[in-house]
């Protein structure tokens, strides 16, 4: 069944990985990130019919309204939502952390990942929809001053919580917990690692499984 789906951090790496295969799926796509031209490339490859692209930064609660409204507005509705939009940090650890960088990243990782939630809870109660969020390995392990991970063990726990909150109207919640993988997010490529693809697979499992299966997690791991 053809859903609508929008993806934020859609213009590179796990976003667009996902959305051109949801694509391939005949689900309808309302793409957004900060980046307009990208999006509007991805659209063009899909077609306008099926896709609409607005640019946004997720960590400002307007614009990301304005994405919701003028998706919802083309399409009629909203069934599920990948909040996959995030951020690293180029100095690891406390001690030597930049307090700016940290700022920035909370702000997408976190305040971005709640405005996304906000905003679409609304339409996801209307049609018993389904949001999932792209989390790490890196919020299911512990590792030495990681604040990125600890941005990402703020995903997990909001995951559990939000998903016993949207089962109240069976809607269902997922977090994609990949490993590292082999996308822009990092400056050096890391062919030996998992693909977009493999995440994007994952989303699409979860999205695709009987209603009355809530897939609540997906780890995925390297095999080596």
């Amino acid at each position: 069944m053809s859903k609508v789906l929008l993806i934020t951090g859609a213009s590179s790496g796990i976003g667009k990985a996902t959305a051109e295969k949801a694509a391939a799926a005949g689900h309808q796509l309302i793409l957004t990130a900060r980046r307009q031209a990208l999006l509007d490339e991805l659209v063009s490859d899909i077609g306008e019919q099926q896709a609409i692209a607005v640019a946004a930064d997720v960590s400002r609660y307007q614009q990301l309204a304005e994405v919701v409204e003028r998706g919802v507005a083309k399409f009629g509705r909203l069934d599920a939502v990948f909040a996959n939009a995030g951020k690293g940090l180029s100095q690891a650890g406390t001690e030597h952390g930049d307090p700016d960088e940290w700022r920035s990243m909370i702000d997408i990782n976190i305040n971005g990942l709640l405005y996304t939630a906000k905003l679409t809870l609304p339409h996801l109660r209307k049609s018993v929809g389904h949001f999932i969020m792209t989390g790490s390995a890196a919020g299911r392990n512990t590792i030495k001053g990681s604040v990125y991970g600890a941005s990402k063990w703020f995903v997990h726990g909001f995951a559990q919580n939000l998903a016993e909150e949207m089962k109240e109207w069976q809607g269902r919640c997922t977090t994609i917990a990949p490993g590292m993988v082999n996308t822009p997010f990092f400056d050096e490529a890391k062919p030996d690692k998992l693909a977009a693809d493999d995440v994007a697979d994952a989303v699409l499992f979860a999205l695709q499984a009987e209603p009355r299966n809530c897939v609540r997690e997906i780890y995925l791991m390297p095999a080596k």
